[in-house]
């Protein structure tokens, strides 16, 4: 059954010819998108010089057209919204409230002063809006200007905000951007473009948009667009196989901006345990790192280390803190944590054999799968860690900090750590180990985009960075006066 159409929305137009059915992820049903083979040649631009129009623009101008996009993005009133999240309940994960609540905090990211601060700070106003000057020591003088790229986009699905956070990137950079909606979210992207199109018709921020949707992996697409004369650079979220569709075609001219799967933890000090008030507190914010968007994303935690020794006072305190996290965990509102609608059901066996185990393992909940606490009695981490999700976590006592450091490593993205103190002592090290990002337990999926993203700057590293560079022999020494007679 077909259970809804991704159109595709280029540069202004939306097509719905040469349509073709695809399975959903989920595979419950199946969705139409128009044959991209018949419409790749027509996805990039003709000459990069056609992107002179976006130059034309000055900022406040972008801002305008941003704020004016981010009002019409009102969940109540905007039918594309409301079809793209139609759509979700089918391809997503995720349930109803939590979809829904990802498009209603759309329109303040698009605000004047949000989008003044992530670009001010990602890449600085002076560079995005003309030559910055600067004079080297050897008396050359250099004026910097950050300009827009061709980006093919291929953001990952869980949830409305990382299509918002594509479109918005790449509008503040000017660049000309084509977007590869992904399956588990396959019209949200194309709703804010069709907004767009509403508020600015015809407008070059418009008119440098495409979102579609192909099959990753298509040769008849990619190896037609996947060329430096086409884009160059592409940005790609997601796992392995998403990744390893676009590495064949990295080359001279086309660079790869990876924002692949991270896993996240935590680290609680023994500061938890000074009273009870302290660790319900504690308690609280944990759950809250383990349960947003049902463990779903990057940033959630999974394992969570606790300074606590291994001793039988070490093992009751890391006990207590479980059956607290899990009581917390249940506990939260729809919007933000339900039981999933999709467990995984090999997890669901590692984690009622671990409650077989019990000199090894406690485990608190998970009877009617709405998620569970295992609690480590020893200082390691359940051996199937990796797969932890669902609202499934793990807490692992150590005796050590030197425990937590060697479990850190480059795929480790944010680390919610209690208390401050105890991330000021940690944050010289663990980046040596791959740890990209520390913060205070409980916020571990309250991000920032006016900060770095996976140790990288992601909206820099989109920019091209060129130079205009005057040399004066008055003061920079030429090379013919220097070559000896």
């Amino acid at each position: 059954m077909i259970a809804y159409t991704v159109p595709l929305f280029l540069r202004g137009r939306v097509i719905t010819d040469d349509l073709v059915p695809f399975a959903t992820r989920i595979g419950a049903s199946q969705f139409q998108a128009p044959d991209m083979s018949k419409h790749v040649e027509r996805l990039p631009l003709k000459s990069p010089g056609q992107m002179s129009d976006l130059y034309e623009l000055s900022f406040d101008e972008i801002l305008d057209v941003l704020a004016a996009l981010g009002d019409a993005l009102n969940f109540e009133t905007n039918t594309h919204l409301q079809e793209a999240y139609e759509a979700s309940l089918v391809a997503n994960v995720l349930p109803a409230e939590m979809l829904k609540n990802s498009y209603r905090v759309l329109p303040p990211l698009f605000s004047r002063t949000n989008v003044t601060e992530i670009a001010d700070t990602q890449v600085g106003l002076d560079y995005l809006n003309g030559w910055v000057p600067q004079t080297l020591s050897d008396g050359r003088e250099l004026r910097v200007r950050a300009f827009g790229s061709r980006v093919l986009h291929i953001p990952a699905g869980n949830g409305g905000l990382v299509s918002a956070v594509t479109i918005l990137r790449s509008v503040i950079t000017r660049s000309d951007v084509i977007i590869k909606a992904p399956s588990n979210d396959p019209l949200t992207a194309i709703a804010i473009a069709r907004t767009l199109a509403d508020v600015a018709p015809d407008h070059p921020i418009t008119r440098h948009l495409a979102v579609g949707y192909w099959k990753g992996g298509d040769l008849a697409v990619e190896e037609t667009l996947y060329q430096p004369h086409h884009i160059e650079k592409i940005v790609a979220w997601g796992g392995l196989a998403s990744v390893r569709h676009v590495t064949r075609y990295i080359q001279p001219g086309l660079e790869l901006i990876a924002l692949d799967p991270k896993r996240s933890s935590t680290i609680i000090g023994a500061e938890a345990f000074a009273d009870d008030e302290t660790l319900r507190e504690v308690a609280r914010r944990a759950a809250i790192d383990i349960g947003v968007a049902n463990q779903e994303g990057c940033a959630n935690a999974r394992v969570i280390y606790v300074l606590t020794g291994t001793d039988a006072a070490g093992l009751a305190n890391a006990n207590r803190l479980g059956e607290l996290i899990y009581r917390e965990l249940v506990r939260l509102p729809a919007v933000i944590s339900t039981a999933p609608r999709y467990p995984n059901r090999e997890l669901l066996d590692h984690v009622e054999a671990s409650r077989m185990a019990e000199d090894f393992y406690r485990v608190v909940g998970g009877e009617q799968r709405e998620g569970a606490i295992v609690v480590s009695q020893i200082d390691e981490p359940v051996d199937y860690s990796p797969m932890l999700s669902g609202r499934v976590a793990n807490i692992v006592p150590v005796d050590s900090i030197d425990k937590v450091t060697a479990a850190v490593n480059a795929y480790t993205q944010t680390i919610g750590i209690y208390p401050e103190s105890l991330k000021r002592r940690l944050r010289d090290t663990l980046p040596l180990f791959g740890a990209q990002r520390l913060t205070s337990l409980g916020y571990a999926c309250s991000v920032a985009l006016a900060m770095p993203q996976d140790a990288i700057e992601p909206i820099r590293r989109m920019c091209k960075w060129i130079v205009d560079e005057e040399c004066d022999p008055s003061f920079v020494v030429p090379l013919w006066q220097a070559a000896p007679a």
